[in-house]
C-alpha cells in the first residue's frame, strides 16, 4: 500500500494566503461547546414547551438523533471526506476539509470543525430533517444529533492528544490511530467503530 505523508509536528501548516481565511480554519477544541450547547438547550426547551411530542417521545427522539449521528459520522467520513476527486480545484477543497488532517494529525487547532464550516452544515441538516420529520419533531431529534456531533468533535481531539491507559477509550483511540497510520481505507468510525463492523470496513484485530 502506498504510504502517505504524515507529519508528527504539532504546528499548523498555513493553508490560505488570506489571514482571515487562515484564522477561520483554526479553532480551539472548546469552541464547539460554546456554540452548540446553548442551541441544544434552546431546542430542548422548544421540544418540551412548543411541541406535540410527549416527554417520553422527546427522550425517544433525542436518543434517535444521537444514534443517527453515529451513522451520519460514518457516512460523511467515508464517502465525503475520503472521496478523492481528480480536478485540481476539487483536490484543493478535499485537502482543506480533510486531507490536511491526515497530513498533520497532531495539529491541535484543526481537530474540531470550525464554526465557519459546522454552522452552515448544521443549518442545512436542520432544514433537511425538519422537512422529513413530522411537525415539531425536529426540536427533539436535532438536539440529540448535535450532542452526538459534540461527542465526536471532543472525542476526536482527545483521541489525538490524550493518553488513555485502558478501557473503551483506549480501544477507540487504537481504532482511529490504525486509520491514520496503517490503512486510511478502513476505520471510518471515530467516536464509535460499530458501523465499521456493520459495513465491513473494520480492521482485522489479532487475537491475544
Amino acid at each position: 500500500m502506498k504510504k502517505n505523508y504524515v507529519s508528527n509536528s504539532s504546528d499548523s501548516v498555513r493553508m490560505f494566503k488570506s489571514d482571515l481565511l487562515e484564522a477561520l480554519s483554526k479553532v480551539h477544541w472548546t469552541v464547539p461547546l460554546y456554540v452548540y450547547i446553548p442551541i441544544i438547550g434552546y431546542l430542548c426547551y422548544l421540544a418540551l414547551t412548543h411541541s406535540t411530542v410527549s416527554v417520553m417521545g422527546f427522550f425517544g427522539l433525542f436518543l434517535g438523533g444521537l444514534a443517527f449521528w453515529t451513522f451520519a459520522e460514518y457516512v460523511l467520513h467515508r464517502f465525503v471526506f475520503h472521496y478523492v476527486p481528480k480536478a485540481p480545484w476539487a483536490l484543493r477543497i478535499h485537502f482543506i476539509f480533510h486531507g490536511v488532517h491526515h497530513d498533520y494529525p497532531s495539529d491541535a487547532l484543526r481537530l474540531v470543525m470550525p464554526p465557519s464550516a459546522s454552522i452552515p452544515m448544521a443549518t442545512i441538516l436542520f432544514l433537511l430533517f425538519n422537512w422529513i420529520l413530522p411537525p415539531t419533531y425536529i426540536y427533539s431529534f436535532f438536539p440529540g444529533f448535535l450532542v452526538g456531533y459534540l461527542i465526536y468533535d471532543i472525542s476526536h481531539y482527545a483521541i489525538h492528544h490524550f493518553n488513555f491507559k485502558g478501557g473503551m477509550w483506549k480501544r477507540i483511540k487504537q481504532h482511529h490511530m490504525l486509520h491514520h497510520y496503517q490503512d486510511p481505507t478502513k476505520g471510518y468510525g471515530v467516536s464509535s467503530p460499530v458501523w465499521d463492523k456493520v459495513f465491513g470496513s473494520d480492521f482485522i484485530k489479532k487475537a491475544k
